[in-house]
């Protein structure tokens, strides 16, 4: 383990949440407890009247980065550090906390054991999809949706995988309806789950493939292995929406979407349990 001047944190806040500027101090003066230099992304500085750093600069000379807030702050810093391929710890100043399992009253006790190499890194696996020759990653879904509320979605799905050693290409289904989610097992517990996906354990290797209020009772969600790549056509104009915080359009060309090359790397306590979680915050169990 790092200590001293070699260990550097990127910290990122909930974005309009200036009431995490007392939380924000007393996590920086934990980390520096370990003479650990702290960095703030500039967008979360401003926010509390502090200064930054610019964020890709913070992404590269950090060795792990910190979200403060929700899950959802937790998944939009993973996908837009995901070419730094850095560790991620999310400190639950939120509701949900299915990702960000450090509770407030945990901070300076969980701090203290990643020092002391008392913690464990979870891979997550994420998504990568190339829309007109851009590329972009998601962590929990990748959504297609219809662009207003009159219209439903024609989505052709085809799908290649290596079998053999041989390319071998087939057509899945056309999913017509409101839209479709392309899910990672991490993500089975947030839209997916909403709109009758199956819960899959995270740290499975699978696409998770959901419709929306499809038009045929028949359409049912589908699993398929994560070798597989996907490629997505439209008839009509589509949202194509990235962690429901990003979305990009798709028309008159085709959405391909695959495995991304390199997991989200998630600390958690050691002693984090993922059925514990789905039971506390599903009320699995209940009588």
């Amino acid at each position: 383990m790092l200590i001293g001047d070699n260990m550097n944190i990127g910290i990122v806040l909930r974005p309009s949440s200036p009431d995490l500027l007392d939380l924000f101090l007393r996590v920086k003066t934990a980390f520096e407890s370990y003479e650990a230099k702290v960095y703030l992304d500039t967008n979360s500085a401003k926010m509390i009247g502090l200064i930054g750093v610019d964020f890709e600069r913070m992404c590269k000379d950090s060795d792990i980065l910190v979200s403060i807030g929700g899950d959802g702050t937790l998944i939009s810093l993973a996908r837009r550090s995901y070419k730094y391929n850095k560790p991620i710890m999310g400190i639950n100043a939120g509701n949900l906390g299915f990702l960000t399992d450090v509770k407030l009253n945990e901070i300076e006790s969980f701090i203290e054991k990643y020092f002391n190499g008392e913690y464990r890194i979870d891979r997550r696996m994420m998504l990568k999809v190339e829309v007109d020759g851009h590329k972009y990653y998601a962590f929990n879904d990748i959504v297609f949706n219809k662009e207003t509320i009159s219209s439903m979605v024609d989505l052709r799905v085809e799908a290649e995988c290596i079998h053999d050693n041989e390319k071998e290409k087939y057509w899945l289904n056309t999913y017509y309806g409101d839209g479709l989610i392309i899910s990672t097992p991490t993500g089975s517990t947030a839209y997916n789950l909403s709109a009758g996906g199956p819960v899959v354990y995270p740290l499975t290797k699978s696409l998770i493939l959901t419709p929306l209020c499809p038009h045929s009772l028949t359409q049912r969600p589908l699993i398929l292995p994560s070798d597989f790549k996907l490629i997505i056509d439209s008839k009509a104009r589509v949202e194509v929406i990235l962690d429901g915080q990003e979305i990009v359009h798709l028309y008159g060309s085709k959405a391909k979407i695959k495995i991304a090359s390199k997991p989200a790397k998630l600390i958690h306590r050691v002693e984090r349990n993922y059925f514990d979680v789905l039971r506390e915050k599903l009320n699995w169990g209940e009588k």
